[in-house]
């Protein structure tokens, strides 16, 4: 319920076109090439017949999006994944009905309730399908792009910036690296794994100290981010983020490391992607 509960994307009218364009064109190839339900048996040009269901498909996707979708999106604040979902598959059931009419046209086959629950069968397993992975896919794809666009990176503000994290052993070695190198910063037991990039390749060092001495030494820079009691990541080296029903990971340096994002602090990475 949770996950269904989270705010959706707005679209904009030309993806949506595009969507329909390519509603149309997979309707078309299905029938076309694979021939299912019954429409290997039709005996008229299955050519002409395929892009009439194709292009009605097309223009119950523009006629929908204009009378229901769109219009619900701009009165319904904040629109959710739930809001989509039904939409979709009110949207499916809409493409259904008016392929069954040109079934019938085609056919000259009367529509009655044999008919009718026939179609409405097929089409409520297809649309359960459809509206999972149209929903799925669009939510995912914009999390990555607001991951891209909202995360407030200085990467080139911190060029040759370097930091120094400190090792409270009495002979131990300070690490200092270039900040926009540091990915994450890990809590063990009494010491802390500090995880950078040196020359392209990841590094992993081992320093006496705590997280909390870290996040005190770091505090100056916007851009360390701790997500979870163990973790501090860098914002401007997190490469992608990955949500479910359980949580969140983070990936860093283009997938060199997985970070976890603990229950706790996703309202906060929510601030940054959503």
């Amino acid at each position: 319920m949770s996950f269904l509960s989270r705010k959706y994307p707005w679209q904009e009218r030309g993806p949506w076109i595009r969507d329909c364009a390519l509603y149309c064109a997979v309707v078309f190839l299905i029938l076309f090439f694979l021939q299912p339900f019954g429409f290997s048996m039709y005996g008229g040009n299955k050519l002409v017949a395929s892009l009439l269901y194709g292009v009605v498909t097309f223009l119950c996707c523009l006629v929908y999006e204009w009378a229901v979708s769109g219009r619900l999106q701009k009165r319904v604040k904040p629109w959710r994944i739930w809001h989509q979902a039904l939409t979709v598959l009110g949207l499916v059931l809409f493409i259904g009905l008016s392929n069954m009419v040109l079934y019938s046209i085609l056919c000259h086959y009367p529509i009655g309730p044999g008919l009718c629950l026939a179609f409405l069968y097929w089409t409520l397993i297809i649309g359960v399908i459809v509206t999972a992975l149209s929903t799925g896919i669009t939510y995912y794809r914009f999390l990555r792009r607001q991951l891209d666009t909202l995360l407030d990176k200085t990467t080139e503000e911190q060029t040759g910036v370097s930091v120094t994290i400190r090792d409270t052993r009495v002979r131990g070695n300070d690490l200092s690296l270039p900040i926009n190198d540091l990915l994450c910063i890990e809590a063990q037991k009494n010491n802390v794994a500090v995880s950078y990039l040196k020359d392209g390749k990841l590094q992993r060092d081992e320093i006496q100290s705590t997280l909390a001495a870290v996040l005190e030494d770091l505090g100056a820079y916007d851009n360390v981010f701790q997500c979870h009691r163990s973790f501090v990541v860098n914002l401007n080296n997190i490469s992608s983020a990955k949500g479910n029903s359980n949580g969140y990971t983070l990936e860093l340096g283009g997938g060199l490391v997985t970070v976890p994002v603990s229950r706790s602090f996703v309202p906060k990475l929510k601030s940054f992607i959503a």
